[in-house]
């Protein structure tokens, strides 16, 4: 029987973090990590969402894989902020290696190529149970890079997207949560970000740093995980400005589905299971609305959860059990009036045309 669903893509997944710091077997159900989670786990980074069998069940079969260390020595609840830039790159090898052992045991295959996506898109139109998930090779934040002389090597084994900073401030910018721009060692990373044809992505930069590497980069960009702050004011989303910023550069922002990122309401100092959002997959679709209409156009608009990325189900959009739901969003898209080619592109169609354009050009 063919599967008519639409194949999503899935521009930002801590997989790798999830697996290793969280201590998760993501070969399992949701329901079965859920029952082997200590309370300590459940308490602090949430019930999970995303396993490789959620992933399948909701046609989740290409996504952004990311490789996710940063320095922040005051963080005191995940511990899993790094003092010293080493350990920042020990911790990304390790995440690359899960992946690499994954691969090997035939459950994903890495994307490097226009050829790798294709061949993952047309095994996806109608997948059975053992076909490969396709991993894209991101970094959430680049202190995993120790210079820009390891940028080749870098995209040898697969990275394709880089995000400059996380939270707090990075060895090449300010991030989240910090007022601030661009360190010096960012511009020749940048430089040697475009030579390899690596593709930028400006979640989680200042506003300040924002507007200065676009300034100082004429590369492509993107925002893998993002919401607008027209709808939920604060530092974290995007500014009208920033959304046509990236659109001028023919970008893609992905919408994210942390409660903190679409509930003005929700309450960041209050644990997450002792409270509610109003947050549904509707408030989702908001997201992708205010973009479209702001643009005049979908051309910009993706999918980029960011499940599992330190919180889970009691932080996500409460009609949202786990990952597989995201298929869900289908028939509010269409109720809006999106048309299946609208929807194909939101759901994956978008991030595909902006990787094959930079491959192409590299």
């Amino acid at each position: 029987m063919t599967d008519a669903r639409p194949l999503i893509l899935d521009s930002h997944l801590d997989l790798a973090f999830s697996a290793l710091q969280i201590n998760r077997d993501l070969t399992q159900k949701a329901a079965t990590v859920r029952v082997h989670d200590s309370v300590q786990t459940m308490e602090g980074f949430g019930s999970c969402t995303v396993t490789f069998p959620e992933l399948r069940r909701g046609k989740v079969g290409l996504f952004c894989g990311t490789v996710m260390s940063r320095l922040d020595q005051g963080d005191r609840w995940t511990r899993t902020g790094m003092y010293c830039q080493a350990q920042c790159h020990g911790v990304g090898r390790g995440h690359l290696a899960y992946y690499q052992a994954l691969e090997r045991a035939g459950l994903l295959r890495f994307v490097k190529s226009i050829a790798d996506l294709d061949e993952v898109i047309a095994a996806w139109q109608n997948p059975d149970p053992t076909t490969p998930f396709g991993l894209i090779l991101a970094m959430e934040s680049a202190d995993p890079i120790l210079g820009p002389d390891q940028v080749p090597e870098w995209r040898e084994l697969g990275l394709r997207l880089v995000s400059i900073s996380h939270y707090g401030t990075s060895t090449y910018s300010h991030g989240t949560g910090t007022e601030g721009g661009l360190l010096p060692p960012a511009k020749p990373l940048l430089d040697a970000l475009k030579a390899a044809g690596i593709i930028i992505d400006l979640t989680h930069l200042t506003d300040q740093a924002h507007w200065e590497l676009l300034e100082a980069y004429d590369g492509p960009v993107c925002a893998s995980h993002h919401n607008c702050r027209a709808l939920t004011p604060g530092q974290r989303q995007l500014t009208d400005e920033m959304i046509r910023s990236i659109a001028e550069r023919d970008g893609v922002i992905g919408t994210a589905f942390d409660a903190w990122m679409l509930d003005p309401g929700w309450q960041r100092k209050v644990p997450a299971f002792e409270q509610l959002t109003n947050a549904t997959l509707a408030t989702v679709a908001d997201h992708i609305d205010h973009i479209s209409q702001l643009l005049g156009t979908t051309r910009h608009c993706g999918i980029g959860t960011d499940l599992d990325g330190g919180f889970g189900t009691e932080q996500a959009p409460r009609n949202l059990n786990t990952i597989a739901d995201l298929q869900r969003l289908q028939p509010i898209l269409a109720h809006r009036g999106y048309s299946p080619a609208d929807i194909a592109g939101i759901f994956s169609g978008n991030w595909i045309r902006l990787f094959k354009d930079v491959w192409g050009r590299s």
